[in-house]
């Protein structure tokens, strides 16, 4: 097999096969554990919240329930706000601030929304710290009817048990350097594309939905997170990531188009949180802390 120069698997200009994903997926390790880490807390907040486990994994003989919160008893005159992390596994404070969030700023909201939160939706990749799940495919961009990708399909079904619409739904992200190190290149060699090489911007940013543009509530969660850490500058081009800086801190993709989390709700608020724990200029507290800080700012924003 040849190398591709940038990425170890595959050939160069050939979209990956059976045999590249095998190869892909025996030089995934484990690295943490998700029966360490995530399910012994969200047992912790049973006593607090309704724990549902809306689905369950299987890659070969490897098991993961997935797991979400909901407050109770359900007020049908209550909004509907669901919360999602780590649907990229790799992207820690996705995971730490969504089970934070639960665990010392959610009780602020009872009796004013009815709360959903899916903490870790892609468990097999957090365990290795990657982006894609057993199969190669980036989860967050795979949510659409008839998706292969098990994490999607099982909350997608969630959300649709749910028969009165959600007004805001807050999906956790990080943008990390090993998106060009490792994540970027490997994209380009499994689709059989040229590697094109990225600017990782140093702070937070929110992704808006370009066809749901909410510009006021992305203004006012910024502003919030802003006290907490720093938020990403626009590039030289006046972009992050590839994409037009639109007001401090926040850029737009279209949801639906790419099959973004963000995009299952159809909720009137949508944003995706983008922090940077790699900057030598934030901790890994305050990216969680920016996280949580984000789910507030946003609920705040959304309730009243």
């Amino acid at each position: 097999m040849n190398n591709t120069g940038f990425y170890p698997i595959g050939n160069a200009g050939e979209p990956w096969g059976e045999s590249e994903r095998t190869q892909w997926r025996a030089s995934q390790s484990v690295q943490r554990r998700y029966d360490e880490d995530v399910v012994p807390r969200i047992e912790a907040l049973s006593g607090r919240f309704e724990t549902v486990t809306y689905g369950n994994l299987d890659y070969a003989g490897e098991e993961y329930a997935l797991y979400a919160l909901r407050a109770a008893p359900y007020d049908p005159e209550l909004p509907n706000v669901l919360v999602t992390g780590g649907v990229h596994g790799y992207e820690t404070s996705g995971v730490m601030g969504a089970l934070e969030f639960l665990e010392t700023k959610a009780s602020d909201y009872a009796g004013k929304v009815n709360l959903l939160v899916a903490p870790c939706v892609s468990p097999w990749a957090y365990e290795r710290v990657n982006r894609w799940n057993y199969d190669a495919i980036d989860v967050n961009r795979s949510f659409f009817e008839g998706s292969s990708a098990l994490e999607c399909t099982a909350l997608m079904a969630l959300v649709s048990s749910h028969s009165d619409p959600f007004v805001l739904h807050i999906d956790l992200h990080e943008t990390t350097d090993s998106d060009e190190s490792e994540f970027r290149p490997a994209l380009a060699a499994r689709d059989g594309e040229p590697y094109e090489p990225g600017i990782i911007p140093d702070g937070f940013y929110l992704v808006d939905d370009s066809e749901n543009p909410q510009p006021e509530f992305h203004k006012t969660i910024i502003e919030a997170v802003a006290k907490v850490t720093h938020i990403a500058p626009a590039d030289e081009e006046g972009q992050i990531i590839g994409s037009a800086v639109l007001s401090p801190g926040v850029i737009e993709y279209p949801y639906a188009k790419y099959s973004m989390c963000g995009s299952i709700t159809k909720a009137r608020f949508t944003t995706t949180t983008e922090v940077y724990p790699d900057s030598p200029n934030a901790t890994a507290s305050q990216c969680n802390a920016a996280q949580v800080t984000a789910i507030c700012a946003a609920l705040d924003y959304a309730v009243n």
